[in-house]
């Protein structure tokens, strides 16, 4: 498109250039009057000539109107369609991503696409979970294929606009904790089952977030600052968790999987169901249905239906695990 608009508009100025120094050459007028007679011959509005023209003046003419007046009407058609093809594609795309929002269902909302929610936007997308992105700022936007919307994701009719009715969790972090307190607060009435992930900027919000409805509050200051510490303390630690924790690294993950009421595994320990010896996985928790946490579980500890297991290792053997928990193995 931009290709296009620098043509048609290098033509147009060829064209004026052509018959101004044409004129002044051929007619010795001044510039302006050369510009003027440049102008009313390719638009052919009709007005009076400047002066008088001689043979070889009006030979010009007629040479500028058949080459000028055909290129002067494909600029503006030209730069016409494209104008009304930008807008009719960008509302064709605004209907089309309205649709798929209202298509979607058990999906993430992101409020906020600064640098933090890009990078969780990225890290959702890696994952192949679905969600749709909230930022009023229209500089912000993403230029990705991303499902967002524009608007303050303070206002009920924007949440509800991005599926909050039918979302799984919603993710705020917007720039102040005022908004990610509204936004919390709106969420939680709008769908009460909502999972919600609040960002803390100052420590004395996470009290209130929590009371206003937040499942989590996360406070980017305390753990960049914890991480800082035990890279200098703990170097090799640091090192471990982030290979196994970030999404590029697929030698090596920690995931966490459900046990479901169909699975083969309820009812036996860690050592009979071969979770170690036979699949080549490392159990390093299991949450309790009842949100009880057991930390590095003994080999006769038994799994529940219910349980979330929290566990170490190639992908491949994970996706193994996760089918045997889920009794579709």
């Amino acid at each position: 498109m931009k290709k296009k608009l620098f043509f048609i508009l290098f033509l147009f100025l060829l064209v004026l250039a052509f018959g101004t120094v044409g004129y002044i050459v051929v007619e010795e007028m001044s510039f302006i009057d050369a510009f003027y007679m440049t102008v009313i011959t390719i638009a052919t509005v009709g007005f009076k000539e400047v002066k008088e023209l001689d043979e070889d003046g009006k030979i010009f003419t007629i040479l500028l109107i058949f080459c000028g007046f055909g290129i002067f009407t494909y600029t503006l058609t030209t730069g016409a369609k494209i104008i009304i093809e930008g807008e009719l594609k960008e509302v064709y795309k605004k209907r089309r991503m309205k649709k798929m929002i209202k298509e979607l269902t058990g999906h993430y909302i992101i409020c906020g696409y600064g640098r933090m929610g890009s990078i969780i936007a990225k890290e959702l997308k890696v994952n192949n979970i679905k969600f749709v992105i909230i930022e009023k700022n229209k500089s912000n936007i993403p230029e990705e294929e991303f499902l967002y919307v524009e608007g303050d994701a303070t206002y009920d009719e924007t949440l509800k606009a991005a599926g909050v009715e039918r979302a799984k969790g919603l993710i705020t972090v917007l720039p102040s904790d005022a908004e990610n307190l509204y936004v919390v607060l709106s969420a939680r009435e709008l769908n009460p089952e909502l999972f919600i992930v609040a960002r803390a900027i100052e420590k004395e919000a996470e009290a209130k977030l929590k009371r206003a409805g937040a499942d989590r509050v996360v406070s980017p200051y305390l753990i960049g600052g914890l991480r800082i510490a035990h890279t200098v303390l703990r170097p090799t630690v640091v090192d471990f968790l982030e290979f196994a924790t970030r999404s590029e690294h697929i030698e090596i993950q920690i995931e966490e999987i459900e046990v479901s009421s169909n699975s083969t595994l309820i009812g036996k320990t860690i050592a009979q169901s071969g979770i170690g010896k036979d699949i080549g996985v490392i159990i390093v928790g299991i949450k309790r249905a009842d949100g009880k946490m057991i930390f590095n579980p003994t080999s006769q500890t038994t799994i529940m239906e219910g349980d979330t297991l929290i566990v170490l290792g190639q992908t491949d053997k994970l996706n193994l695990l996760e089918s045997i928990a889920k009794g579709s193995s």
